[in-house]
This record gives structure tokens, C-alpha cells and sequence, in this order.
């Protein structure tokens, strides 16, 4: 469960009149530096009573003397999951994308899982060579030695982070399907993006209109290599704003809802 969520996350009000509506107009950047926003995330086990388990949080800031964005998400476990089977994890995830090819350039990971498990890793894309390269350490053992990984990348690779922002920028239409190229641990992937639906969702704004999307992230080869499935519902509206996310596994059910939106003066991130 906490491998899904690490990798997670992830992504509307319609003009109708009788059986006819308009789209309102998309912006091809879904960037939006000062913009945070926090979800919850409550699981549920098979016959279970829901409890909530993690708060996710994702923010945009600009970055010093270049055209750059950082987005950064991070997500904590808390409540239940500490009190009754004490169990913490924390993963910040920091990807640097290019603000005008949308593809992201760097991405620094931290990930806690408990006291004994810490990773710290690094991605670089070098789109000059065609390659990513990641290297994993272990802070608790430094003799250890770093695992590393390269692979070929497309122009226009994205990482987990990115890529949940890049579908907010995209046209959405019923049996359309997008496929992100997307890299994690060194490795890329196709992710195809199925767009099944329209439904009304209750969120923060109220009932809304949304597209509902499937990411194909769960099977042989994928990222999750186990059966599941992922469901994010994206508001209808010039927004596009990723209200909930539903996760399906072997081990139960995690439900991820939009809970609030901050609004912050554009923050600066200081160049590396």
C-alpha cells in the first residue's frame, strides 16, 4: 500500500444546455506556481471500517535565475495507520521540469518507511544523450554501495509528478486514451491513460462534472506489478483540477480526496 501511494498520486464544471455542452478552454500549461494542493487519504480494508492513513500535499514554486519549475509532493502517514499498527512512512518527491517542453529534468526523492528503511535517490534526464540516469543510496549505511540505473527516454518524458499535471493540461474526450511516457527508478514506462467517463463527483466545489480517467499502472511490467487498478476523477471545467483518486488492490481500497486549496505568494526555490 505504501509503494502505491509514494507513487501516487495523482488527477470539472460543465456549460450545459439540454443534451449539448461546451468544454471551456484548457490551459496547455497546468502549472500554476503558488498553487497547493492537499488531499487525504483513507483506506479501506476488504469488510473493513475506512480510516484515514496519509495526507498528500503538492505545491509549485519557480526557481531562481531560470525558467524552471520545482513541484514538490509530499505524503505522510497519519491517524489510524500510526496508532493502532504502528506504522509511519514519508516520501518527498522534488521534480524539476522545464517550463516550456513540459518534461521533467531532475527528480530528488526521499523515502521513509519506518525508522530502519531510508532511501534518498536521484534521477537526472538528459535529453542530450537520450538517457536517465538514477542513483539510489542508503543513508543508514553509507559503506553501501549506491544502485544505479539508466535508461533511453523520448523527449517529452515525464516523471510520477509531472505526469499527474501534464493530463490536467490535456484535451479530455469519452474513449480517448493518452499514453505517457514515464520514468521511476531509472526505468521508463507507457503508461496508457483511459479516459472512460463523464459523471458528477461531490468534492470541495460541490457536485461537479468530471472526466473520469484509468492510468494503467497495475500488471506485469507496469509500475505496480500486482492486480489493482487506479481511478482519478479530473473536474470538467478550465480547472481541471484532480478532486479524487480511487485505488483498488489485493489488500483493500485507498480513497484520496481533494480537501483543500492553498494559495500562496509565488514561492522561489533556490537554484541548485
Amino acid at each position: 500500500m505504501k509503494r502505491v501511494f509514494s507513487r501516487l498520486f495523482l488527477l470539472t464544471l460543465l456549460l450545459a444546455v439540454s443534451n449539448v455542452y461546451t468544454q471551456d478552454p484548457v490551459d496547455p500549461n497546468p502549472y500554476k506556481v503558488g498553487e497547493n494542493l492537499v488531499y487525504e487519504g483513507k483506506y479501506k480494508p476488504f469488510l473493513g471500517i475506512p480510516f484515514t492513513v496519509a495526507d498528500l500535499e503538492f505545491s509549485v514554486s519557480s526557481i531562481a535565475e531560470s525558467d524552471d519549475l520545482a513541484v514538490k509532493i509530499e505524503a505522510r502517514s497519519r491517524g489510524t495507520l500510526i496508532k493502532l499498527f504502528g506504522f509511519k512512512f514519508f516520501q518527498r518527491i522534488e521534480s524539476t521540469v522545464d517550463s516550456e517542453k513540459l518534461q521533467a529534468k531532475k527528480t530528488v526523492k526521499r523515502d521513509e518507511q519506518g525508522d530502519d528503511r531510508i532511501r534518498d535517490s536521484e534521477a537526472n534526464f538528459d535529453y542530450d544523450s537520450m538517457k536517465v540516469s538514477y542513483t539510489e543510496t542508503d543513508p543508514n549505511d553509507p559503506s553501501r554501495p549506491p544502485r544505479r540505473v539508466a535508461s533511453v527516454i523520448e523527449y517529452g518524458t515525464q516523471d510520477i509528478v509531472s505526469a499527474v499535471y501534464m493530463l490536467r493540461g490535456m484535451p479530455l474526450e469519452v474513449g480517448k486514451t493518452i499514453t505517457l511516457k514515464v520514468s521511476d527508478s531509472g526505468l521508463v514506462y507507457d503508461v496508457p491513460v483511459n479516459v472512460i467517463e463523464r459523471e458528477q463527483k461531490d468534492s470541495i466545489y460541490g457536485k461537479v462534472w468530471c472526466w473520469r480517467v484509468e492510468p494503467q499502472i497495475f500488471g506485469e511490467g507496469r509500475f505496480v506489478e500486482q492486480k489493482g487498478s487506479l481511478t482519478i476523477w479530473i473536474t470538467d471545467d478550465a480547472r481541471r483540477m484532480p478532486v479524487r483518486a480511487k485505488l483498488d488492490t489485493k489488500l483493500g481500497d485507498v480513497d484520496i480526496r481533494l480537501k483543500e486549496i492553498k494559495t500562496v505568494p509565488p514561492p522561489v526555490v533556490e537554484s541548485n
